[in-house]
């Protein structure tokens, strides 16, 4: 069984927004479904490939974007197509040394690597996690010692912060984290999923942007 969600911070509504991550991360335990959220048409492919070989075959929750479906950011080479599987932690490709590092899922990450490269920025590192259920725990953890002289780890999310997936990840990234501060950047707590207005969703999404590259920095 393989369940496709919309979800994706657009500007274009509450409606158009949230396929309510957190009320399938609640759901999850015991093994009983599988929660993911992949960034680009490579890894797409290999998740529904994986759900159709293997044998412990736990209904998949895809989280799929909406205006990443045809941005250049989120296509794949003929070379990624070609790897032998789904990776649940995309590490970061650029910076082996990083001094912060940034956790996310879905299309902010891509918005936060061209953030990164407007501001020229040479220390952050930004990691994709793109399974959320099972946790990647050893992936994930693998990748943070790769970084271990970053002096901070944040979590950033497009929900507000009593939605998607920050109550969920964050106490798991504290318990890998090796005692290093662990942050969160996200919308203010809110009723609703998003602003009907574009304007505001405009300047949400900067503010958000700006905080993910200077909140705990001194």
């Amino acid at each position: 069984v393989v369940l496709l969600l919309p979800h994706g911070y657009e500007g274009q509504g509450p409606e158009h927004t949230s396929a309510r991550i957190e009320r399938y991360l609640q759901l999850a335990a015991e093994d009983n479904i599988q929660v993911c959220q992949p960034s680009t048409a490579a890894q797409y492919f290999h998740l529904l490939r994986r759900q159709a070989l293997r044998r412990w075959r736990k209904p998949l929750v895809v989280f799929t974007p909406k205006s990443m479906l045809r941005h250049p950011d989120a296509s794949s080479s003929l070379e990624e197509f070609s790897r032998p599987r789904f990776l649940p932690v995309i590490p970061e490709p650029e910076l082996d040394r990083a001094e912060r590092v940034l956790v996310c899922s879905g299309k902010i990450g891509h918005e936060l690597r061209r953030e990164r490269k407007q501001r020229k920025d040479a220390s952050t590192a930004i990691v994709f996690l793109e399974q959320s259920y099972p946790f990647p725990e050893k992936e994930l953890a693998g990748e943070l010692e790769r970084h271990r002289a970053a002096r901070e780890i944040v979590w950033v999310q497009e929900e507000p912060a009593n939605m998607g997936a920050l109550f969920y990840v964050l106490p798991r990234l504290e318990r890998i984290a090796g005692g290093r501060p662990v942050r969160s950047v996200k919308r203010s707590a809110s009723a609703s999923p998003a602003t009907g207005s574009p304007k505001a969703h405009e300047l949400e999404q900067k503010t958000l942007l700006t905080l993910a590259f200077t909140t705990g920095k001194s």
